[in-house]
């Protein structure tokens, strides 16, 4: 893993050792997934189609349970802050006890539809909305959703960018709500 919180298929993977003259079966590959995932050094989230209500079987996005694993052979690779907030909070998620799924719309994904019983909520993560594209695009992403479960975008940004019913938030706040929760209780 280049860097935390990529999409990728199981037939990519296969493709790629094919292009360097390796051969590894599907069985084989799958196993090693499985056995990443039950030593806890990645975790596996599946797609969800918001439109069609149901779990994909394709295109899965693994996060590392510890960023810092993905660093040990990556030293020279450029550091994306993006994919790490996406690691970060995916992590957050699964501390919260969410069920945490990346979400299919018909143009694209939504980075998170967070799951907790009959709570269901939508997020966005960039490491920061400083251009209008990257705010069009955060933001944007949510127009294919037609339900009404709560809409959020995750930024380090510290000026609030909420609009059409969309909340943004600090990255550091929406970390710091759980802890904050934690010694309420």
């Amino acid at each position: 893993m280049l860097n935390p919180s990529q999409t990728f298929s199981a037939k990519g993977i296969l493709n790629y050792f094919k292009s360097v003259n390796r051969t590894v079966s599907a069985q084989t590959l799958y196993n090693y997934l499985e056995h990443i995932q039950t030593s806890l050094i990645a975790s596996k989230a599946q797609r969800y189609d918001i439109r069609g209500k149901q779990l994909l079987t394709t295109l899965d996005k693994y996060f590392l349970t510890d960023l810092g694993l993905g660093r040990i052979h990556n030293s020279g690779y450029k550091l994306e802050m993006g994919a790490m907030l996406d690691n970060i909070v995916y992590n957050e998620f699964k501390n919260r006890d969410y069920e945490v799924y990346v979400g299919k719309i018909p143009n694209g994904e939504v980075d998170f539809v967070a799951v907790k019983g009959d709570k269901r909520e939508y997020y966005q993560v960039a490491y920061y909305l400083a251009e209008q594209s990257v705010v069009d695009r955060e933001f944007g992403a949510f127009s294919a959703i037609e339900d009404n479960y709560p809409k959020y975008v995750l930024s380090m940004d510290k000026h609030d960018f909420s609009r059409d019913g969309i909340i943004h938030k600090n990255m550091i706040t929406f970390l710091m709500e759980s802890r904050n929760e934690t010694k309420e209780e």
